[in-house]
């Protein structure tokens, strides 16, 4: 039996609100009280008939453009509007639904959250064999609709994924120190988490599955409307290394989110300009 059950309104499937909201509430507790930063996770989340065909439904990353850097590598990203199959996206849809939001704020106690129809940074994820994601505090804010970046939700796809495959989402301290939790992506299993700019996350270490194999993954991410002016220049991706590790920093990220920290509002709006 699934965490969150959907009724089936003759092929297309919801989540009911109230179902929703009860079980958000039954997990508050829970989620706020668990450290480095608010989080759960959750398995058996959805059902899994439903999240097999949307393996299925998968699009072919072979030809696609991905990230291919020292802090994110053989990543792939795939917007709902650009995955063909139905569940796919009626799945999408259903995750940015009232119901879905009023489970996420009973749970968090983050009040009006709001889903993004854009999908920008989220979608369904696709990491191959040696690809990595350093672990990184999120872009704080949404560019286009002017909102503040406040949770993320990640649904793992990968039937039978063995420890030694790797892949594992580490959840850092706010000092960037150590790893506090390692969380293998099985299938089913769901991560929730808050988003801030010490939310420390990521799988840094390359992935060692088969060829065959990839690590596969729903991103949807959730904001709230922000009680001040829009900065002209954002912040973005804050990518850290890990303490007797030899990952690379990004040298222009930590330039450019410096001008974000640093410069006066006034003078980022001219800059805008």
């Amino acid at each position: 039996m699934s965490f969150l059950s959907m009724t089936d309104l003759g092929g297309y499937r919801c989540f009911d609100f109230e179902d929703c909201q009860a079980a958000g509430g039954a997990m508050a507790t829970r989620y706020r009280d668990n450290d480095p930063f608010p989080h759960i996770v959750l398995d058996d989340f959805l059902d899994p008939d439903l999240l097999r065909r949307v393996v299925v439904e998968f699009p072919d990353s072979r030809g696609r453009q991905f990230f291919d850097r020292a802090q994110e590598r053989l990543k792939f990203q795939f917007r709902p509007d650009q995955c063909p199959g139905p569940s796919t996206r009626m799945l999408f849809a259903e995750l940015n639904s009232r119901a879905f939001l009023a489970f996420l704020s009973e749970m968090t106690g983050i009040k009006g959250l709001i889903a993004d129809p854009y999908h920008a940074g989220a979608g369904l994820h696709e990491t191959r064999k040696g690809g990595h994601l350093g672990i990184h505090a999120d872009f704080p804010h949404h560019g286009g609709m002017k909102v503040e970046r406040r949770l993320n939700l990640l649904i793992y796809l990968n039937e039978d994924w063995a420890p030694e495959y790797g892949g594992a989402l580490e959840l850092w301290d706010r000092s960037m120190q150590r790893a506090c939790h390692s969380i293998l992506p099985e299938f089913g299993r769901a991560v929730i988490f808050n988003t801030d700019r010490d939310t420390f996350h990521g799988h840094p270490d390359p992935l060692s599955c088969p060829d065959t194999r990839a690590r596969r993954s729903i991103a949807t991410y959730y904001y709230t409307a922000s009680a001040t002016v829009m900065p002209a220049l954002e912040r973005t991706t804050d990518f850290r290394t890990r303490p007797g590790s030899d990952d690379r920093s990004d040298w222009s990220v930590k330039l450019h989110n410096l001008k974000a920290d640093w410069i006066p509002p006034v003078l980022q709006r001219r800059w805008g300009n």
